[in-house]
């Protein structure tokens, strides 16, 4: 094993639930779609829906899971929520996965 391998064991070693978990919100497609619209600046739940085409409540229900886990975070605005994304190793993340599928089904 290189020393590289041997340093990729060493970093993730320590974070490995919290990666997996990590993953795990993202491996869902409601969840993947909305973060890839966050990716562009924030939106209402509104907004999301109109670009998704599915129902408020499912929305609601994911943006919720995202929100539980700390990778979007909400700005008021008199009625409305806006959404936006947290940490930038998601809008990066989102970024990757694009990359890696684009054209090549797993």
């Amino acid at each position: 094993m290189s020393n590289t391998a041997d340093n990729i064991i060493d970093v993730l070693e320590p974070m490995a639930e919290d990666a997996a978990s990590y993953m795990k919100t993202l491996g869902h497609q409601g969840r993947l779609m909305i973060l890839a619209h966050l990716r562009l600046g924030e939106k209402s739940v509104g907004e999301l829906e109109r670009l998704l085409n599915i129902r408020q409540a499912a929305v609601s229900q994911q943006l919720a899971r995202l929100r539980e886990e700390g990778i979007v975070e909400t700005r008021r605005d008199g009625k409305t929520v806006f959404y936006r994304l947290k940490d930038p190793k998601t809008s990066r993340m989102v970024t990757i996965l694009a990359e890696l599928f684009n054209g090549h089904p797993a």
